[in-house]
């Protein structure tokens, strides 16, 4: 059996991603690509065009392209180094031709004090500005000493954290429901193939942090688990599932 590579496991990650943007926004999408970043031995997977100029996603209401989709992921081995993760990933929301985002879905792997998985809303409020200037600690007291206006775009809502955090397939049924975008026929069954696939993925991550926890669910249905003689090795500090 041959040895998987994180290379081809981006590759093929990225063939996915095809296969579910374009069966739900229609075979007009981009291709995504794994590109290798030397640099730092992670993989990028994003749209990107045969000269490798990178793509948004249109996407069309009611036949008009209204919405640009930038998605974008920086791949690395998980702590085992056996199974593909994502080091950064970001899904920002566009109005077509406007240069700030509506809306900023993004991950950080390696964040542990702000929430590792979270969204940005660029919009205002009075209130919420005024509420990030109060306190002399924290951020909002480093944008008080820099002397920076607050704004709500910067609050990092939290989502899910690192184990149940938004897909893409969420990002995607989001602009479906709540602006009644175009889809190709048959989006539905595609999406619920997709979201199925990185539910189950993101259970099985979470069962290899806190396997105890499993074993103890399997056997309240019946099942019989036996401890293994030499347990799997474990990544070192706190797992995933219990961080921000």
């Amino acid at each position: 059996m041959t040895e998987a590579t994180l290379d081809g496991l981006a590759r093929e990650f990225a063939d996915k991603l095809t296969d579910l943007t374009r069966g739900v926004l229609g075979r007009d999408a981009p291709r995504f690509h794994a590109i290798e970043l030397v640099e730092d031995r992670r993989v990028r997977v994003q749209p990107i065009e045969d000269d490798r100029v990178v793509r948004d996603i249109p996407v069309t209401v009611g036949g008009v392209h209204r919405i640009d989709l930038r998605v974008s992921y920086d791949c690395c081995w998980d702590g085992s180094s056996r199974f593909l993760a994502a080091d950064k990933s970001e899904f920002k929301v566009y109005y077509k031709n406007v240069a700030d985002p509506l809306f900023r879905f993004e991950y950080e792997r390696k964040a542990n004090v702000l929430p590792g998985a979270h969204i940005h809303v660029h919009a205002h409020r009075d209130e919420v500005a005024y509420l990030l200037r109060l306190s002399e600690a924290g951020r909002p007291g480093s944008k008080l000493k820099r002397d920076r206006l607050p704004r709500s775009s910067e609050l990092h809502l939290p989502v899910g954290g690192h184990r149940m955090r938004p897909s893409l397939e969420d990002v995607l049924l989001f602009l479906v429901r709540e602006f009644a975008i175009d889809t190709a026929a048959g989006w539905e069954k595609v999406l619920g193939v997709h979201v199925q696939d990185w539910r189950i993925t993101q259970l099985k991550a979470a069962v290899r942090d806190a396997p105890d926890a499993a074993v103890e669910v399997l056997k309240d249905l019946g099942y019989t688990v036996e401890a293994p003689t030499i347990p799997a090795p474990r990544s070192s500090g706190t797992a995933k599932l219990y961080l921000p």
